[in-house]
């Protein structure tokens, strides 16, 4: 039942602890009407899009290492913690330089209820997801200490799904449906239409107890892939030019970077970066409504590949994570195609300038996939660019569409730079090298450590390793396991190197093996780093333990 006009604010979601570095953070929430949002003596007006208020709060003032409880008062009054928060008080830990860095990370998360059927395998359940790994990590950090807690969640891609939608979402749609709103007229069903049904997917992501309660106290850091936006996202022109042609895309689109800059890219700025930013300088406190301002932004950012930069960094101490936007900034002519535009790589190559103890390079997508499913790849796109034909190529494109070949292998000059760039940096040959260079991924439904090396060039001095964890909750059945299993083998491996010379892919300057994995369950990853070590570990959650989550180690190595 909507509130009444007289009663104070209220928190729709959040808190989430957003930024969080040596001396300041941020702090972002939705509220249900206009307000001044405070945190720790610091104030913020909220913004308005569209019927939604938002704040994000800049935390200034604090200490390297401290760790912080904190409240949220809308327009003074305390609205969180709340009557019916649960677990210990959310806290902002601030960055120690000299200490050693707590990273999790992890992919690929539906929302559905934590009980059977849910909670059971797909095997046994059509609707089963099993038991959500951030739920299991949760309940371990609730009972921990402050100090058990990492300093940052890396989010790496389909934190909400806008095809497989949340069962509240999907109440909501049905309620448009039956009041005849003309938003639904459209889309096809089980899909999101426009911004209020995404802001309505994030609310149900993030709403859960348990979600707002680790949101709130480990900081976050995010970026899209294709399922926040639509299933295959930018997998070339071919398909762009088929979505545009659907009389309800532009709205799901424009929606899609909407909700993505309001929910998840605000926070991943720094707040001198926010203070640089000309559209958050727009909307910012302003009394009227802001969806026209985020509306041009949104259509200019689905037009113009290089108009927008979602990549970014942060340091973290004597550690650079490096966060690479592999979906929205794809340049899709079959005759020069590649992840990055050129002003993506120029900015890409200046991060990695710079001595540091390690290098973090988080990308949606695997840059190191099983050398089998690499050379389909690589042969996927030389096929679809005429290679043998253009009725080959017309059936490539059918081939890529069907069966998701998109990674880097499938934009194989991106992938070679990249590989020439991790080679100068983990050669010295651009100043001091690293002691790893770890690159972190998801959106494979699988986990796994490769370790790569560059024979015949000059020798490495960093270790350089892919670590891969998908997904946090949407495990594939067994069927689909034996699949990609017989995709990951010697044999498949061999007839699609075959296949992808054939088709005119040239050797690449970088060869790697798997040292641990694949696993296929429900899992996070664990990387922690000091000035001249670092470890990965994988762990999983088991079915069996719904009712009381719970993570397993799965696998763990020491990499430098």
């Amino acid at each position: 039942m909507p509130a009444s006009p007289d009663d104070p604010p209220a928190l729709v979601l959040g808190p989430l602890l957003r930024y969080a570095g040596e001396r300041e953070a941020t702090v972002w929430v939705e509220t249900d009407r206009p307000c001044t949002v405070g945190v720790l003596g610091h104030e913020e007006p909220t913004f308005w899009v569209a019927g939604h208020h938002y704040a994000l709060v800049c935390v200034g003032g604090l200490e390297p290492a401290t760790t912080t409880p904190y409240e949220v008062a809308l327009d003074g009054t305390i609205r969180w913690p709340s009557p019916e928060t649960e677990g210990p008080p959310s806290v902002i830990r601030t960055l120690d330089p000299e200490g050693p860095l707590h990273a999790v990370f992890g992919s690929c998360q539906v929302c559905v209820p934590h009980v059977p059927p849910y909670a059971l395998t797909k095997d046994q359940d059509r609707r089963g997801r099993e038991v959500d790994a951030l739920l299991a990590l949760t309940e371990r950090l609730r009972g921990g200490t402050p100090t058990d807690l990492p300093d940052v969640l890396l989010l790496l891609g389909d934190q909400v799904y806008s095809d497989e939608i949340s069962l509240g979402t999907r109440r909501r749609i049905e309620e448009r449906e039956r009041r005849g709103d003309p938003a639904r007229a459209d889309p096809p069903e089980g899909q999101i239409a426009d911004f209020e049904e995404y802001t309505s997917l994030y609310h149900d992501a993030w709403g859960t107890p348990a979600m707002r309660w680790l949101l709130s106290t480990v900081s976050s850091a995010m970026i899209f892939d294709d399922h926040d936006v639509h299933d295959d996202w930018n997998i070339s022109w071919t398909w762009v030019q088929q979505m545009r042609a659907l009389p309800w895309w532009r709205e799901r689109i424009i929606g899609a970077y909407m909700s993505y800059w309001i929910y998840q890219h605000l926070g991943n700025l720094s707040p001198a970066e926010l203070e640089q930013d000309p559209v958050y300088a727009e909307v910012r406190g302003g009394r009227e409504d802001a969806e026209p301002v985020l509306r041009r932004f949104a259509e200019e950012a689905a037009r113009e590949i290089a108009g927008t930069r979602w990549s970014y960094r942060r340091d973290f101490g004597r550690t650079r994570l490096l966060v690479l936007d592999s979906r929205a900034g794809r340049v899709l002519d079959e005759q020069r195609r590649e992840m990055l535009s050129e002003e993506g790589w120029a900015w890409v190559q200046e991060s990695m300038d710079g001595e540091r103890d390690h290098l973090l390079i988080a990308t949606t997508l695997p840059w190191l996939l099983s050398p089998g499913l690499h050379h389909l790849e690589a042969c996927s796109e030389a096929v679809c660019a005429g290679a043998w034909g253009r009725t080959a190529a017309r059936l490539g494109e059918k081939v890529r569409q069907a069966l998701d070949l998109e990674h880097w292998p499938a934009f194989h000059d991106s992938f070679v730079r990249l590989a020439e760039l991790i080679h100068a940096v983990g050669s010295g040959a651009r100043g001091p090298a690293p002691a790893s260079i770890i690159l972190l991924s998801g959106d494979v439904h699988h986990a796994y450590l490769a370790e790569a090396s560059f024979p015949g060039l000059a020798p490495l001095r960093s270790a350089v390793i892919q670590a891969v964890c998908s997904p946090i909750r949407n495990p594939l059945d067994r069927r689909e396991r034996r699949v990609l299993r017989a995709a990951l083998s010697r044999p498949a491996a061999a007839l699609a190197r075959r296949m992808a010379r054939s088709a005119g892919v040239a050797p690449e300057p970088v060869q790697w093996r798997f040292v641990d994995g694949p696993t296929f369950d429900n899992q996070v990853g664990f990387v922690t780093l000091d000035r001249c070590g670092a470890r990965v570990a994988i762990e999983k959650t088991r079915p069996e333990d719904w009712a009381a989550p719970r993570l397993h180690r799965s696998l763990e190595r020491t990499v430098a």
